[in-house]
């Protein structure tokens, strides 16, 4: 036996694979699970609504960082980012049709890196992007060097478009606020589904070292989910957030997605909340599928060399800011999302993290949590410390960004944010600026841009994002009918 595994080692040495001499001894598994447009809204992250009691108890298990933030809030260039651990800017995707090995085509993906390594790599749903609902049951945007398995479930909620509830029947439901309670069981859904298959994957390769990915639809538009989780919200509790009556009139017109110029769309306000219902009862059927993906863990008895990561694309506005929803915005609803991580036996796990990380962070931090060497030139940190302890001194800034098509010439929008400060420009600074003091202001509703007391650190920040977006372009030209 120790010679067969001599010859097995010699062989992947022979292959490039770099693998530590502890994980050779035994090497961890991950289980990646990715939520469709998910905000902080849930529980472990302070809200006082939303039902999450197993992503909570993953949180309670792991390490919970609270100020996480993507590169850029729409699904393919995120994904993409966190996949190649390269930020936009470099892989030149900030729309929904631009695959990243058009500019990157030698790229390492994450998971490819793991399979490069002998794990075996499999896929469930939506990792890179899909076009929902449309894309469900197909590969998406996927990209083929990443996984020795993929599996695209289809399930009743793609059967039953024609009983979705659109509040915009001039846009697809896919972009709209629109929803349904389904009837039927979880299990009938896509997500459950995903759930289903990804607990056959890990039931089947728990033999072998796996990175094994769930990506889960909701709640992303259109809101399905089973009955019994719009149950756990009646409309009496549904309140929309609160914003000022001015909350506008200091800030740039581009600092709103165009595709929703008109607060909450025009529509009522108990349309709205009805919509907000919908989210959270998806958010809820979501979670309960990341609990039978736990329970599996438990019950194959994985989980105590199963690294777990759990993120969101993006975070997801619900109303904020008299009437933003989606993503699409530089504001921290929409660039701020849950990262979860548990590292079998870190010592900081069960504990909360409030430093500022970015989730090309994300690629670096799992290569070495499995003892993998990340490819040179990541621009991500690793995190590994900050999972032993998650007080420890840190520092560090993210940045966010989002291309606009603007009037026929794109506008780039650029936002870095410390543990103090958000400081925003929208093409350099020629289509307006903003700064947020997110201690005193955690809701971003007095842009201080105009301050003049606010100059020397206004010019820090701009030094600061100029350092961190160094070499990369400024700008790329697009076709703005693709943002």
């Amino acid at each position: 036996m120790k010679r067969i595994f001599s010859l097995l080692f010699s062989g992947l040495i022979a292959l490039g694979a770099v693998v530590s001499t502890e994980a050779a001894g035994q090497r961890k598994n991950l289980l990646f699970i990715a939520i469709d447009d998910l905000a902080v809204s849930l529980g472990c992250y302070g809200n006082k609504v939303v039902k999450t009691p197993h992503m909570d108890r993953l949180a309670a298990r792991g390490v919970r960082f609270d100020r996480a933030y993507c590169q850029l809030p729409l699904c393919n260039p995120s994904r993409a980012s966190v996949m190649t651990g390269l930020r936009p800017d470099t892989i030149r995707v900030y729309d929904l049709d631009r695959h990243f090995r058009e500019e990157r085509p030698n790229a390492v993906s994450l998971s490819e890196l793991f399979r490069k390594n002998g794990y075996f790599a499999g896929r469930v749903g939506k990792i890179y992007h899909y076009n929902v609902p449309r894309g469900i049951g197909t590969d998406g945007l996927d990209d083929e060097p990443s996984w020795d398995e993929v599996v695209n479930p289809k399930g009743r909620d793609t059967m039953e478009e024609f009983l979705i509830t659109n509040a915009e029947p001039h846009r697809p439901i896919s972009g709209a606020l629109s929803w349904l309670a389904a009837e039927g069981t979880d299990e009938e859904q896509t997500d459950g589904m995903i759930a289903t298959e990804a607990i056959k994957l890990l039931r089947e390769k728990k033999g072998e070292p796996f990175f094994i990915a769930a990506g889960f639809f909701r709640p992303h538009t259109p809101y399905v989910a089973p009955k019994k989780y719009f149950d756990l919200y009646p409309m009496e509790k549904i309140k929309l957030p609160y914003a000022p009556a001015n909350d506008r009139s200091d800030i740039p017109p581009h600092a709103f997605a165009h595709n929703c110029p008109v607060p909450h769309y025009g529509l009522d306000e108990l349309t709205v909340r009805t919509a907000l219902q919908a989210y959270y009862a998806s958010v809820s059927f979501v979670d309960a599928q990341v609990g039978r993906l736990m329970k599996a863990l438990d019950d194959l008895g994985l989980a105590k060399n199963t690294i777990v990561c759990l993120w969101s694309d993006h975070g997801y506005h619900l109303g904020e800011h008299q009437g933003a929803w989606q993503k699409r915005t530089l504001f921290e609803e929409s660039s701020r999302a849950p990262l979860i991580v548990y590292a079998p036996g870190a010592k900081g796990n069960g504990l909360a993290c409030e430093r500022v990380v970015e989730f090309i962070d994300i690629y670096p931090t799992l290569a070495a949590l499995a003892g993998l060497k990340a490819p040179d030139g990541l621009p991500g940190r690793d995190l590994s410390p900050l999972l032993q302890n998650p007080e420890r001194s840190w520092k560090s800034s993210a940045i966010t960004q989002v291309l606009r098509p603007g009037f026929g010439i794109p506008v780039m929008g650029r936002s870095i944010r410390t543990e103090k400060w958000r400081y925003t420009e929208w093409n350099e600074g020629q289509a307006g600026v903003e700064l947020y003091d997110r201690e005193e202001d955690p809701g971003e509703f007095t842009n201080r841009a105009l301050d003049p007391s606010a100059k020397e650190i206004i010019r820090e920040l701009r030094s600061e994002l100029e350092k961190k977006a160094e070499g990369m372009p400024p700008s790329t030209p697009v076709n703005p009918k693709r943002l």
